[in-house]
């Protein structure tokens, strides 16, 4: 498993009502404590052409919700909620996208594509590091 970094601007900011707004979905999902710490490891399924996406981001985006699409295709997302993780000593805000086809994706904050581009490749985790933008 390899792992890959890449750092520019979004996703440091939160955009008006649309970065804490509820939202109507047609699946049933549950929205966990988000403060809450986790500790549990993260189990990835990744593969020859199947990887994970991991985002580090500022504390005060805990419990939002950031919406990733295959990049030509807004329409097509998928969200998960900033969490609060254990990384050794320290505790980070992080989501976790897995099982990503390898391409490149966007991500949305809100209404708003905040990074287009990012590169997942099968069988590594990239990882980005928003924290402080």
């Amino acid at each position: 498993m390899s792992s890959s970094s890449q750092r520019s601007g979004g996703l440091g900011r939160r955009s008006g009502a649309a970065a804490d707004r509820g939202h109507a979905h047609d699946h049933v999902h549950i929205h966990h404590d988000a403060v809450t710490a986790r500790t549990q490891p993260v189990v990835l399924n990744l593969g020859d052409r199947v990887g994970a996406l991991v985002v580090y981001t500022d504390n005060k985006l805990v419990g939002v919700e950031i919406d990733i699409s295959p990049a030509g295709d807004d329409a097509e997302r998928q969200h998960k909620q900033v969490l609060a993780r254990t990384i050794g000593p320290v505790t980070v805000a992080a989501l976790v996208y897995d099982n990503l086809p390898e391409g490149e994706y966007t991500l949305w904050l809100g209404d708003g594509a905040e990074l287009r581009n990012v590169r997942v490749t099968g069988g590594a985790v990239t990882e980005l590091d928003r924290r402080g933008l």
